[in-house]
């Protein structure tokens, strides 16, 4: 788990300095760095004159956050860097609910003990990119449920519910999209209000006078703007990042259809890492300016490499190597480096089985007994057979004298070499590369 000494150390690596800035202000680095979808009429020179409170809500439908989540992440990091206080709101009680904006059905419903498990993984990755102990401008935690489910249903529908017309309700988009298709029901039709009273409630504790998320989200967070205005008769604020696609259509923070999470349980470092090593060169830029904290001057250099000399990839591998370290620390960035290498020959000895097994996932493989490898192990000449990488002994002896033959990335040119379950990863897996690009996978039961 990290502490705040790593907090303080991804700063200083970062260059987030809260006093070097050469852009006037936090709108001004959101603008070039193509985080602004739309924003509400004032808020730039707002964001110029005053330090204020912002907040974004996380849901919590899943024990993680996703790669998708990082942008609004980014975007606290950038306000508090600029000397704005952040406030990540954990949707303990919009959570029992379900947000129906983005969404075509209904979703389905978390018990409390899920939620509670949910939320308790959000706050732990939450924690690693805010300061929590700044002296100036603290990041504040909060989670919904303490209001909302606390507040009696009658006082909710006479304190904040009679501010709302149905007909304002039904012209939002998030609503409109569910009512042409299999409808809405009550419970999700009444997430606006709850998500109004948010904005509300920490308008009142906190004078957070900004609300910001995905686009999907404008019509929600201006009914808060409009409660905030009706009940206080006070000026508030909206701020919407766009929802990131690639060149090629995918939906970003999706590898084969999957999510990629922040928990490295779920992704590990090195799939997060070679997600963004493996980025289109017509996206490289543009995911760098959002997901990297590098000057407009840095890309600007990165942004000619990949224009004059794009075989080199150096954009790319900064991007990952900058996203993997913000993600999960030093660490874990060295180990997604050295298991990449291992596709490029680098030694297998120095990576661990997990890793192993999700950089060989699409190699073929075969399986032996652990039997077979034990005691005097197994003659390479009758593993390179087994694995089927020669289809008689004889063919296996000539690729081996003759340097073809690599056992953990290793070459081997000896033909009584043996093969025990000492040269396994973890007693597990073995791997054999026969020339540059053949390999096989062997799985030791």
């Amino acid at each position: 788990m990290y502490v705040l000494t790593d907090i303080r150390v991804i700063i200083e690596l970062l260059n987030l300095s809260y006093g070097e800035k050469e852009i006037m202000s936090v709108f001004d680095e959101f603008k070039w760095r193509g985080l602004i979808y739309d924003s509400t009429e004032g808020l730039e020179e707002v964001l110029a004159k005053e330090k204020i409170s912002a907040y974004i809500g996380f849901d919590p439908s899943g024990h993680s956050l996703h790669l998708g989540h990082l942008i609004p992440i980014i975007g606290l990091v950038h306000l508090q860097r600029y000397g704005h206080t952040p406030i990540p709101v954990a949707g303990g009680g919009t959570g029992l609910i379900g947000d129906p904006s983005g969404k075509d059905t209904e979703r389905q419903l978390l018990s409390k003990e899920e939620l509670a498990y949910n939320l308790e993984g959000i706050k732990e990755q939450l924690s690693r990119f805010l300061d929590f102990d700044s002296k100036t401008n603290s990041a504040i935690m909060v989670n919904n449920a303490d209001w909302l489910t606390t507040t009696p249903l009658t006082d909710f529908l006479r304190d904040i519910g009679k501010h709302f017309t149905v007909n304002n309700m039904l012209a939002k988009e998030s609503v409109k999209q569910r009512l042409s298709g299999d409808g809405i029901s009550f419970t999700e039709f009444s997430y606006m209000l709850l998500q109004s009273f948010d904005y509300l409630t920490l308008y009142e504790k906190y004078n957070c006078t900004l609300q910001m998320g995905a686009s999907d989200q404008w019509g929600n967070i201006t009914a808060g703007i409009d409660l905030i205005r009706r009940v206080h008769g006070a000026k508030a604020h909206c701020l919407v990042f766009p929802l990131l696609m690639s060149s090629s259509g995918m939906k970003f923070g999706k590898s084969s259809g999957a999510d990629i999470w922040l928990d490295e349980k779920m992704t590990s470092p090195y799939k997060l890492y070679q997600y963004f090593i493996n980025t289109e060169d017509t996206d490289v830029i543009r995911y760098m300016k959002i997901f990297s904290f590098l000057s407009e001057e840095e890309i600007a250099g990165y942004e000619e490499e990949v224009r004059n000399r794009p075989e080199k990839r150096e954009a790319h591998k900064k991007l990952a190597q900058d996203v993997t370290r913000l993600v999960h620390g030093d660490n874990a960035l060295a180990k997604a480096e050295e298991a990449t290498k291992v596709l490029f020959g680098g030694r297998i000895q120095n990576i661990g089985l997990a890793d192993l097994l999700e950089i060989f996932a699409a190699v073929p493989s075969v399986e032996i007994s652990k039997d077979d490898i034990s005691g005097n192990g197994m003659t390479l000449v009758d593993l390179v057979v087994t694995a089927g990488l020669a289809t008689s002994k004889g063919e296996a002896r000539r690729t081996i004298e003759g340097g073809g033959m690599n056992l953990q990335n290793v070459r081997e040119n000896d033909v009584k070499r043996t093969v025990s379950v000492n040269d396994t990863i973890e007693g597990k897996a073995l791997v054999l590369r026969k020339g540059q690009k053949d390999y096989r996978l062997v799985l030791v039961k």
